[in-house]
């Protein structure tokens, strides 16, 4: 028979119901969004983190920037398809310009994620767009403090207190799932730990473990406008979260 992914004559086009209610090419974009590297995002009681995994295609390429500032208080981490990614940044980039522009004053976050949801929603409901195939992480800061959302191909979007998107996220959101309810207590610095762990969970144990070199970290909060973090100024989290080498095995 076919590939389990051919799952009828209803999936071949997004503007087309299964009788079971679904729309299958809607689903492909969400399946998109976990062949991704992973994307950690959580909200504190001043502050919300996002930390990612960067991939990299083979060892002679760079890593794939994934992390985008929007404006001073908002931010977004990507994972799928980053080329639909930086499509939406610079549609998000714009809605801040000329919110700033017109109200003098900054886009409150979830209003901005609306206005992203509902331009994914138009590309499932044209037949000659398809959705695009990225989830985004976006962590603000504005009037009504810190936030945290995941948008979806789908034109659906959450607001969360932690969450993990991408490849092999569920073991980086059971991780969140055992810790948020110290997250509202936490530090700045332990949102940041907190954030590497989750991410540290979703790599495979055949894989190359976290460094500086493959993850990044941004912030956003009160009096702190939105920051990246990347190689060196890691390196100190790294360390405060690295795993006690295995003892040495007895002669």
């Amino acid at each position: 028979g076919r590939g389990a992914m051919y799952r009828s004559q209803y999936d071949t086009d997004v503007v087309t119901w299964s009788p079971q209610g679904r729309i299958h090419q809607v689903e492909y974009a969400m399946e998109a969004v976990k062949q991704g590297g992973c994307a950690v995002g959580i909200r504190g009681e001043e502050h919300a983190v996002l930390a990612t995994l960067k991939r990299s295609q083979n060892e002679l390429s760079s890593f794939q920037r994934k992390v985008f500032k929007i404006d001073d208080h908002v931010g977004i981490a990507a994972a799928g398809l980053i080329g639909d990614g930086r499509l939406l940044c610079r549609f998000m980039r714009n809605e801040c310009v000329n919110h700033r522009y017109a109200f003098e004053n900054d886009l409150p976050v979830g209003r901005l994620v609306r206005d992203v949801a509902d331009r994914s929603q138009v590309a499932t409901a044209r037949s000659w767009r398809r959705p695009y195939g990225v989830g985004l992480l976006v962590a603000g800061y504005d009037q009504t403090g810190p936030h945290l959302y995941n948008t979806c191909p789908s034109g659906n979007y959450y607001e969360y207190v932690a969450m993990a998107i991408g490849g092999r996220s569920q073991a980086s959101k059971t991780y969140l799932e055992k810790n948020f309810e110290s997250f509202s207590e936490c530090s700045l610095e332990e949102l940041i730990k907190h954030a590497l762990v989750a991410v540290r969970e979703s790599i495979e144990k055949k894989q190359p473990t976290l460094s500086k070199k493959n993850c990044t970290v941004a912030v956003v909060g009160k009096d702190t406008a939105f920051t990246v973090y990347e190689e060196e100024e890691l390196q100190p989290y790294l360390d405060a979260i690295a795993l006690p080498d295995a003892p040495e095995p007895e002669p």
